[in-house]
């Protein structure tokens, strides 16, 4: 019984994943452009024509129209239904790391949030305010209120909202002072300020401790693929490349396996005598 149970809850997340998927496509192509994410409907982006029912099926719906327009036959890209299943599968984990709590609703929040910054950043270059600071805001009312649940004390907000004040100041000091650095040694703008403003955003949500975790990580990973790629002549070296997406998948990798990278770092780092 249970495993039935289990089995439909797991579902229905998948599909309530897909369908913020599909949302936040929306989402990364209209707020660079300017336009409004709640009308007109979704519609093709070559012919302009509404999507049916049908056609807004999340993943299946590009792939019964074969990844491409009713209408017009333009192609449909690929990354469309491929946000949807990450967003679905993300969903999923982290409904299988948190369980039925206030953590999962929150972190359904971040892992969306995470997506469309990273996706605008990889299409446009820019982080928008509009997602980065209400992303913020959102972390501190997350914090306080899983603080309340917990405790129902004013205790038990105030003082993991004052670590997650921390964290985000910690986060746009720690990208500021990367990005000023940086450009000096390189003679040119390393960083957008954008990316600090995200890594403030991830430090409210994750806490000062693992937003260092991420922070190292999302460093490590641009050093390996942005060398890599230059390596192998995919890239110039001045070539610019967006760092959001780093900073996003550093967080995602931070929120479900962050107390085991850290662990293992102090462990590697600081061993008990």
């Amino acid at each position: 019984m249970i495993f039935w149970v289990e089995l439909i809850i797991t579902l229905f997340v998948l599909v309530f994943g897909a369908a913020i998927g599909s949302f936040l496509n929306v989402v990364i192509y209209r707020i660079p452009a300017g336009l409004s994410i709640l009308s007109p409907p979704s519609r093709c982006p070559h012919c302009l024509h509404p999507l049916g029912i049908r056609e807004n099926i999340p993943v299946l719906g590009w792939l019964l129209l074969k990844g491409r327009c009713k209408h017009c036959h333009a192609p449909i890209a690929i990354r469309y239904p491929l946000i949807e299943a990450i967003t679905a599968l993300l969903f999923v984990g982290v409904y299988w790391q948190f369980g039925l709590t206030v953590q999962t609703l929150g972190y359904w929040v971040f892992v969306s949030w995470l997506l469309a910054l990273a996706f605008i950043d990889l299409d446009t270059f820019t982080l928008p305010n509009c997602l980065t600071q209400p992303g913020l805001l959102l972390g501190l009312g997350f914090t306080a209120w899983v603080g309340w649940q917990e405790t129902q004390t004013v205790e038990g907000v105030i003082l993991p909202l004052m670590e997650a004040i921390v964290g985000g100041v910690l986060g746009i000091w720690l990208l500021d002072v990367i990005r000023i650095v940086g450009s000096v040694a390189l003679g040119k703008t390393a960083m957008g300020a954008g990316d600090g403003k995200l890594a403030a955003m991830m430090g409210v949500w994750l806490g000062w401790q693992y937003l260092l975790v991420a922070g190292f990580l999302a460093c490590g990973l641009g050093s390996m693929v942005g060398g890599g790629a230059i390596a192998l002549g995919w890239l110039q070296r001045s070539q610019p490349i967006p760092f959001g997406p780093f900073l996003a998948l550093a967080a995602l990798l931070t929120l479900f396996w962050g107390e085991m990278f850290l662990s293992t770092y102090l462990r590697w780092f600081f061993p008990l005598s």
